[in-house]
């Protein structure tokens, strides 16, 4: 139980030594963050992220996240630069140089190399009076006391300020360039998140019957209709205006009082009033409806409400959206 204590209490002091650390960015930013902002802003060329060792595994990740909020960058290996990659960098853009201590011998040579083709730099970087610190163009200070590993070696609390750094950067950009929802969904149209964002009721019933019996429509032909058409339902129709919803609950709740369905009409068990969702709702909001109201199926229809079709729950969950 002893190392299962310490091995709890190992994990609470990484944690609150980096949450620390992360908090105290806030007393080191300076108008050289706000500077860096608005230059990337107003560039016309791309932001190439560079680093060595972590810091060029946080770099692809600041890249991945530039990418996907509309900030248009590139991932370029520091040693790689200095052996060929430099063609990577182009007229117009702006480099962001990541470094722990600022003075690794591979920036030392990268940095003078970038300033001769006239590209801006901001440096992030844990030591503000190194080499790279200084000889940046703008300077975003991520110091941290210590790191989380017991030695204070390891790469840990630095690496996730760099980090944070980088998402308080995307972040201000993401949002001084109105990034809307819909433009995240243009950069992230595969899976569940994607599908979220840019699926619609349309989608959802491309492929659906349209299940529908009359007022007067006799019971086995209602049961025919929900079964033929396998959504667990019928729309209700009289004069092209839905007047009802029959599910196979309804049916099951009907023959549980009474097997005698001769005199009984499709009008005699129908619910009233049905949920209806716009054709051109959003998927995620055809969701939230069934959830709301408890049910699993909705019928949909146009801007005239003219009956056009069932979403089943069951489309949401092929479609990984629930």
């Amino acid at each position: 139980m002893k190392n299962q204590k310490s091995i709890i209490a190992a994990a609470k002091n990484t944690i609150l030594l980096e949450s620390n650390a992360i908090a105290n960015l806030v007393n080191l930013l300076t108008t050289d963050f706000e500077a860096s902002v608005n230059y990337i802003l107003n560039s016309k060329g791309r932001v190439i992220v560079t680093g060595i060792g972590k810091s060029a595994n946080i770099a692809t990740k600041i890249v991945a996240t530039f990418n996907s909020t509309g900030t248009p960058a590139i991932f370029m290996h520091a040693a790689d630069a200095i052996h060929g990659d430099l063609g990577t960098i182009q007229k117009s853009d702006v480099v962001i140089c990541i470094s722990k201590s600022g003075n690794t011998p591979e920036i030392k040579v990268l940095v003078p190399l970038i300033q001769n083709y006239g590209n801006k730099i901001i440096a992030i970087t844990g030591n503000p009076d190194s080499f790279l610190g200084t000889n940046a163009d703008f300077t975003l200070n991520t110091f941290v006391e210590k790191e989380a590993c017991p030695n204070n070696l390891a790469p840990t609390t630095s690496t996730t300020a760099q980090l944070v750094m980088g998402d308080a950067l995307a972040v201000c950009l993401l949002e001084l360039k109105g990034f809307s929802s819909k433009d995240f969904a243009k950069y992230h149209p595969g899976g569940a998140l994607g599908k979220r964002l840019y699926l619609r009721v349309a989608d959802l019933i491309k492929g659906n019957e349209s299940p529908t019996v009359q007022p007067n429509s006799s019971i086995p032909e209602v049961i025919v209709e929900i079964s033929e058409k396998r959504l667990g339902v019928t729309a209700v129709i009289d004069n092209a205006k839905i007047v009802g919803i029959i599910t196979d609950g309804d049916i099951r709740r009907m023959l549980s009082k009474s097997t005698d369905i001769s005199s009984l009409f499709a009008k005699d068990i129908m619910s009233q009033n049905p949920k209806t969702i716009s054709l051109d709702a959003m998927a995620i909001d055809a969701l939230e409806t069934l959830e709301t109201n408890d049910i699993t199926q909705i019928l949909v229809t146009n801007t005239n409400q003219e009956y056009l079709g069932v979403v089943h729950l069951h489309d949401l969950i092929k479609e990984g959206i629930f």
